[in-house]
């Protein structure tokens, strides 16, 4: 029972912290055209209805995502790869914007990497190094609007 409710505590942890970092972000300076990329850029990855919410994942190559915003590549950068998000109404169909969403990718090498998606138009979004060839496991917990936790879990391989 204590394990069940320290998991319970770290995980609500987990998902306020977005609250907190994203309101300490400054996205005014940030001039991104992330208008429709979700729509032509890159295949489906994932996709599956989980309580009433379907879930659309992307991923896609930094090279590839940086030409759809109309961006150059920063020098140094050591991700590798850009996982995106689209929640709707299984329903109805309506976008689902608001929320807060957290991936863990876990490589071919058992390494872990954790990160928030930051809301992006219409999708949510993070970057990150998945430059190992081999199978990665791609696990994300998402509460929207509406306030329940949703989880889904995928395998993506990088060849």
């Amino acid at each position: 029972m204590k394990k069940l409710a320290a998991v319970i505590a770290v995980a609500t942890l987990a998902l306020a912290a977005p609250l907190v970092s994203h309101a300490e972000m400054d996205h005014g300076s940030m001039k991104m055209e992330h208008g429709s990329h979700m729509e032509h850029k890159g295949d489906i990855t994932h996709q599956e209805v989980v309580d009433g919410v379907k879930a659309t994942f992307k991923v896609m190559s930094m090279a590839e995502h940086m030409k759809a915003m109309k961006m150059e590549m920063p020098k140094g950068m050591k991700e590798t790869h850009h996982i995106a998000v689209e929640f709707k109404d299984a329903k109805s169909g309506k976008a689902l914007t608001e929320g807060e969403v957290k991936v863990k990718v876990q490589g071919p090498d058992k390494s872990e990497q954790v990160k928030d998606l930051m809301a992006m138009q219409g999708h949510f979004g993070a970057d990150f190094d998945l430059s190992k060839k081999g199978e990665y496991g791609v696990m994300a917990k998402f509460k929207l609007a509406d306030g329940k936790v949703r989880s889904s879990k995928f395998w993506y391989v990088v060849k």
